[in-house]
């Protein structure tokens, strides 16, 4: 198993891809922590997950709270002696306004979960991370870097901050064996997803098979790739698989962008 004696630790552990991150570790023999803001939500999963439960650690976290991110890396060595691995996947899409109407207040909101809270929660591990023999750092990022999105500036400034920040620590954190990646995640079936093109297939008076199709058209593999599948790129990237890897970012859209 590619994860075999690993402890990883996920943030935004929501539906859709923060569940499937775990799933993905604990298939791949990982010890894992999940974090969210929301206990009751947290043993839920817990719970679904049933025979995996001693392998699993939910510890409610606010990634935005520094003293939070502490005390995870707190409970999460106290129960498994070790991190090895942070998948960074909380977010905060922000508010959707045109430039021209922005409250740049506002775009502190995403830039405090996008940006700041994965440095804080990796700044809180490192010491752990520093520890390890196969250290990685994954943050999840987004094709809005690629192809920008008209009333989204800031969520895509979160994210293209992101991406800067994950090559800058790739460079500080390489001389201690850390590896420091990205995924860059397109359209991903979900829960998330059916909710919001169901609500444009109604806006617009389509279906919404219709409106998947016309999605899906725009992607050479045909489909809208699941969840779990996009799961899987971080998962190689907290793997030796790539261990000769750091710095990067792996764009996950069935071939929507292509740099």
């Amino acid at each position: 198993m590619l994860l075999d004696g690993l402890v990883v630790v996920v943030s935004g552990v929501g539906p859709g891809l923060g569940q499937e991150l775990v799933r993905a570790a604990l298939e791949q023999g990982a010890s894992v922590v999940m974090a969210c803001r929301r206990q009751a939500y947290l043993d839920g999963l817990v719970a679904e997950f049933g025979d995996e439960r001693d392998r699993l650690l939910a510890v409610a976290t606010d990634v935005t709270q520094a003293a939070q991110c502490a005390a995870l890396v707190t409970a999460t060595v106290q129960k498994f002696g070790a991190i090895d691995v942070v998948i960074n996947s909380a977010y905060d899409p922000g508010p959707y306004l045109p430039f021209e109407d922005a409250d740049f207040d506002a775009w502190q909101g995403p830039l405090q979960v996008n940006l700041f809270g994965a440095l804080r929660l990796t700044q809180a591990a490192l010491p752990h991370l520093k520890a390890s023999s196969r250290a990685s750092v994954v943050n999840v990022n987004s094709m809005v870097v690629r192809k920008p999105l008209p009333n989204q500036g800031a969520y895509i400034a979160s994210k293209g901050a992101l991406s800067a920040a994950t090559k800058s620590l790739a460079v500080e954190l390489g001389p201690h064996g850390i590896r420091v990646n990205s995924v860059i995640m397109g359209w991903m079936w979900g829960d998330a997803v059916e909710r919001s093109l169901s609500v444009a297939a109604e806006a617009q008076g389509r279906s919404l098979d219709d409106l998947k199709a016309q999605v899906a058209a725009g992607i050479p593999l045909g489909h809208i790739p699941e969840d779990g599948d996009c799961a899987g790129a971080a998962i190689f990237f907290a793997s030796s698989l790539s261990r000769a890897i750091t710095g990067a970012s792996l764009d996950v859209n069935g071939g929507e962008y292509m740099p």
